[in-house]
């Protein structure tokens, strides 16, 4: 039987967890830092995420056969390159290859060299040039911090004013730490989350789901790190999903392999389907979040088996279960900007769908709030609308008065 480690405390790690204690290989799972909610399933570990020595040391020391990482500070921080110095096994890509997340100007570097489609770009670093660009072009304007931003170094510029706000904040202001930014041209359709497993130039495909950024119903309020997502999305086809893995995940893939960066953990592909077709809005080098809470859900094969095979770099063949998944997430009042810790929540216990914890607390006995995210939600059914309306019965349940979700995920998938 096999001991796996998971490096994060979401409700990303929460749903690999989940999904690695449903392996009958998987004895033994620890979780480094782990949440409230992952300590039911796993051991939780107090150590950092970015702390790779301290990683390494525990892998090592308890006989670690697999280490799964969930956030993208880890593998900024070399998590991989470490592990592989002292021949621990691993799952997720060499600080060198995350850096098609890590840097959105490396990964419109790739995508022109290897004729990947996406959208047009200039790159700049002092702000009076960037400022003079982009208003002289039309909006809306797409502006993104050069670097990791925990999911908030993007603006979708709607007036000048928002526009030279972002900029300001990015390159003056430095929020995010000093960089550079990527203005580019804005792209129209629906988006889509496209992850696959990726082993060299093997590639895995894993179920499209749909995300919403947007806190509030209606896609309306400031940007999120996710307030919810769903899968499948049946706007998005066979053909869709065909076309996106032969003319965007595989040449992206190989392209990392020709650069001698090969790439072995979750690519995942922020998409956008245009009159076009396919394009890319952004790669990160990780499972996506919420994304994979709805999708993990879904599989139905050995998810442990499946890292072992990309590790290894052997074919695998994943099936699939055939129900809609769909979750909602409950957050913190006021997120994304300032929010209250601490708060109680009840009713737990009632809730008959499955919740993963993404930054909770316990307590005393309580579970207690411990982030702007705080929770999701996720619901099975013979369809999506099936599936959110068991998810909103089990949110009615849950008492906590500092939490807010929004009531319409899915909506768009639902009302087609």
């Amino acid at each position: 039987m096999k001991k796996v480690l998971v490096i994060g405390s979401g409700g990303r790690e929460h749903a690999i967890v989940e999904a690695l204690s449903r392996s009958p290989q998987v004895d033994k799972i620890y979780c480094a830092p782990g949440n409230a909610g992952i300590s039911a399933l796993a051991e939780c570990v107090g150590i950092g995420v970015e702390d790779v020595d301290a990683l390494a040391r525990f892998a090592a020391e308890n006989a670690v056969d697999l280490t799964v990482v969930g956030p993208e500070a880890a593998l900024a921080a070399g998590v991989a390159d470490r592990f592989a110095e002292d021949g621990l096994r691993i799952f997720g890509p060499t600080k060198g290859a995350a850096r098609i997340e890590s840097s959105k100007e490396f990964a419109k570097e790739m995508m022109d060299k290897y004729n990947v489609p996406t959208a047009s770009y200039r790159v700049f670093d002092e702000f009076g040039d960037a400022w003079d660009y982009v208003r002289k072009r039309p909006l809306p304007a797409v502006i993104k911090y050069d670097g990791l931003a925990a999911g908030k170094g993007v603006v979708v510029a709607a007036t000048y004013d928002e526009a030279e706000a972002a900029l300001r904040d990015m390159l003056l202001d430095a929020s995010f730490g000093k960089g550079r930014v990527v203005v580019e041209d804005f792209l129209s359709g629906p988006e889509f989350s496209f992850m696959c497993v990726v082993s060299g130039e093997k590639v895995y495909p894993l179920a499209v789901a749909q995300d919403h950024k947007r806190a509030f119903d209606g896609d309306r309020g400031p940007n999120t790190g996710g307030m919810g997502a769903y899968s499948p999305v049946p706007f998005i086809s066979d053909a869709v999903r065909d076309e996106a893995l032969e003319r965007i995940i595989r040449p992206v893939a190989a392209g990392l392999v020709k650069e001698g960066l090969p790439f072995t953990g979750i690519l995942y592909g922020g998409l956008i389907l245009t009159e076009e077709g396919p394009k890319v809005i952004e790669f990160n080098a990780r499972f996506g979040d919420p994304e994979t809470e709805v999708v993990l859900p879904r599989m139905k094969s050995d998810i442990y088996a499946l890292f072992n095979a990309a590790v290894d770099g052997e074919d695998f063949e994943i099936e699939w279960n055939p129900e809609a998944v769909l979750g909602i997430v409950l957050a913190s009042k006021g997120y994304p900007g300032s929010y209250a810790k601490g708060e109680v929540i009840k009713g737990l216990d009632k809730v008959e769908s499955s919740v993963y914890h993404m930054g909770t607390a316990a307590k005393d006995g309580s579970i207690l709030t411990a982030g702007g995210r705080v929770m999701m939600v996720v619901g099975k059914g013979a369809d999506l609308k099936e599936a959110r309306d068991k998810v909103l019965a089990d949110i009615a349940r849950i008492d906590c008065a500092s939490l807010f979700s929004r009531s319409d995920i899915g909506y768009q998938a639902i009302k087609s």
